[in-house]
């Protein structure tokens, strides 16, 4: 299947698949692709979609930016109670994308603020355009980061780095983001939707259970004492080893079929 989808929510997220790489973009570009609670539920039912026909996916932002984080109209409306739920919201939708069953590669381009920072940590890589910037205005507006970005983000760049970011508003270039490790790739300006189609390709050409397992177990080895993480290595590194395609890519190695790894450019 291929072609742009035109099921409910396709107003606010266009779905595409090129092969076996599914492209999310995020259609909403007069408001700089602002995330309301519909506009979730519509990258939810793409996520899900691209997880039962794709081997990899790729985000990006129409129009000029990535996205600028919350609707702040819809959101300042909230009863209490309706605001927690839709922050737990968020997070089940983006723990989709973190520990799903395919990675993900978001193109960044413009702003990447706020909830559209933290939609961008959930990913396994990030591509941003040299032009791209990251903010976290939560603290002047009055608020707090609602779409796990106290988990994800600060896990990426530090606590220090998050909460300076926080605490004083100020914008970070990709140049230095890529620096503190919150990018992947910086790309020029124009390339970032062609870089993340690129390497999300790449990704999908791997074994289906090592793509799996570098999604779901290494974060959460990560989580563990150093014992238990090496114990939990184990157990997946023997059980990859096991599977049909893992024995044939290794064959292929063994009887020259398969390019040796080569010294980077």
């Amino acid at each position: 299947m291929s072609g742009t989808d035109t099921a409910a929510g396709a107003d606010l997220v266009t779905y595409e698949l090129r092969g076996d790489v599914a492209l999310i973009g995020l259609n909403r570009p007069v408001k700089r692709n602002a995330i309301s609670d519909r506009f979730v539920e519509a990258i939810f039912d793409a996520v899900v979609k691209a997880q039962r026909e794709a081997k990899a996916g790729v985000i990006f932002g129409h129009g000029a930016h990535f996205c600028a984080g919350l609707d702040l109209s819809e959101h300042s409306e909230k009863p209490l109670f309706e605001a927690v739920q839709g922050s737990r919201r968020w997070h089940a939708v983006f723990d989709q994308i973190e520990r799903g069953t395919i990675p993900w590669v978001a193109a960044i381009t413009g702003a990447a603020v706020g909830g559209g920072f933290e939609l961008a940590a959930s990913v396994q890589l990030r591509v941003a355009d040299e032009k791209a910037f990251f903010a976290l205005p939560e603290g002047q507006r009055g608020i707090f980061v609602g779409g796990g970005g106290s988990v994800r983000i600060s896990r990426l760049i530090g606590p220090a780095r998050m909460g300076d970011m926080m605490l004083t508003g100020r914008s970070v270039s990709a140049a230095d983001m890529e620096r503190w490790g919150g990018v992947s790739y910086v790309v020029p300006e124009g390339e970032a939707l062609d870089k993340a189609l690129e390497l999300a390709a790449r990704t999908a050409q791997n074994a289906q259970f090592t793509n799996y397992a570098i999604i779901n177990a290494l974060p959460r080895i990560a989580d563990m004492s150093s014992e238990d993480g090496l114990f939990a290595e184990s157990m997946v590194a023997s059980l990859a080893t096991m599977t049909d395609d893992a024995k044939e890519r290794l064959r292929a190695f063994l009887e020259k079929r398969a390019e040796k790894v080569q010294a980077p450019e």
